[in-house]
């Protein structure tokens, strides 16, 4: 039996495990140094584009938005892979093995002297950083539970926040000592620490009592269960295009904000301003779901994103395809706060109707939805056109099909929950 927690030490656990033997301040700043390993390698390199087009002379530099592309193509891979494999050989196997996998990309990435290999590392990234991703969620869904997971979850997102809003300002701020290369160098530094603390700090969580054994037939058959169910594909599906929406921003971002105004070193500036949208939604949305319930929340946030987007389509219009600088950010805060609502509420629907295939299909969820980004990304990005145009019609037309969609999983809401067999 664990010792009550105190301010120092985290709480009760749900795996009836002793929790973490170090402080809670050491806990939460490594398992936010993991989590946010993702946010890192997106956001990092993308003042570093003009730099990496000159080094492979890319004539356009919009061309390297395949450098995002392709690294959530990788994550949907690793999503799928990790999920099963961190209930059948650990959570810390899984972290450790993906940032292993993400430290051979980022070599590959460190040392590529042509595009391509280039985007064979961020590949290589992505299917590694799942790994960190979906271990480090089982792992602290482990130790706590109840009031204790929220509160540790409340001081991650707390880290979390933070980090897609500076992290274009870490980069820039290496680019201003270092090659761009040195970037890499930095990610490279941050997993290995971030590994080796792991495997010294933090026992393992999934005793061998509770593994599942990977069987073929059994995972296969769950699956096809998984995603035959309307409700969940349907959330899915929105999970996918909200989140294709913020890949298509993320890969044209740096280019929109050169071509239409300027930005220079202030490009970290005016992303943090628009990702602070995201920041205050993560922070209002445990009042505002208690007040609203979390379908309402969604389609009012989905409605936002609709009238927003439209607006500024029009406004662009009439300003022959841009706005001036503080509407844009304006708007794209708001963009960005129905997108922070969204996320959360989104998948946490997706999720109620999985039962105890929960491990699994969060695993399938983040995969598919990851995949649909991809795609959406691949189809929107190439009509860059140093116009908002792209921008705004992307989140207008996945606001109308993700409110379609979340109407019609509405409908089929029965209360089913997919049944767990073994065999």
């Amino acid at each position: 039996m664990s010792n009550p927690a105190t301010p120092d030490s985290p709480a009760v656990t749900a795996s009836g495990l002793s929790p973490p033997s170090f402080r809670l301040i050491e806990f939460v700043v490594l398992f936010a140094l993991l989590t946010s390993l993702t946010a890192l390698t997106i956001d990092a390199i993308l003042p570093a584009f003009p730099a990496m087009a000159a080094s492979f002379s890319v004539t356009d530099v919009t061309d390297l938005q395949l450098t995002i592309s392709l690294m959530v193509l990788g994550m949907v891979f690793g999503e799928l892979a990790f999920g099963p494999l961190a209930d059948a050989r650990g959570r810390k196997w899984a972290i450790v093995t993906g940032l292993l996998i993400f430290g051979v990309g980022t070599l590959i990435a460190l040392f590529a002297q042509s595009m391509t290999v280039l985007l064979i590392g961020r590949l290589v990234q992505g299917m590694g950083v799942a790994g960190s991703k979906i271990g480090t969620r089982a792992l602290i869904r482990d130790q706590f539970q109840g009031d204790a997971m929220a509160r540790i979850m409340s001081f991650v997102m707390m880290i979390l926040i933070l980090v897609p809003m500076l992290a274009p300002a870490l980069g820039q701020l290496i680019l201003w000592i270092a090659h761009w290369r040195a970037i890499f160098v930095m990610l490279l530094v941050l997993a290995l620490t971030a590994g080796t603390w792991l495997v010294l700090r933090q026992p393992e969580t999934l005793t061998a009592e509770r593994r599942i054994p990977i069987r073929p037939v059994t995972l296969a058959r769950t699956t096809l269960r998984i995603v035959q169910h309307p409700q969940v594909m349907a959330y899915t599906l929105v999970a996918g295009l909200v989140f294709g929406c913020q890949v298509v921003y993320l890969s044209i971002a740096q280019a929109l904000f050169e071509d239409l105004y300027q930005a220079g070193a202030r490009f970290p500036l005016y992303f943090a301003i628009l990702a602070a949208g995201i920041g205050l939604a993560s922070l209002t949305n445990g009042a505002l779901v208690m007040r609203l319930g979390m379908f309402r929340q969604t389609v009012t946030a989905l409605i936002g994103m609709m009238v927003i987007s439209a607006l500024l389509a029009g406004l662009a219009w009439f300003g022959d395809g841009k706005t001036s600088l503080p509407v844009f950010l304006s708007l794209g805060f708001w963009l960005f706060f129905g997108v922070g609502l969204l996320f959360g509420n989104i998948n946490a629907l997706a999720m109620q109707s999985l039962g105890q295939v929960a491990g699994l299909g969060s695993s399938i969820i983040a995969s598919f939805s990851s995949l649909v980004a991809v795609a959406v990304s691949f189809a929107v990005g190439p009509f860059y056109n140093q116009t908002l145009y792209p921008l705004a019609l992307v989140f207008f037309g996945a606001a109308v099909i993700s409110l379609l969609l979340v109407i019609f999983a509405r409908g089929r809401d029965v209360g089913e929950v997919i049944p767990f067999r073994t065999g």
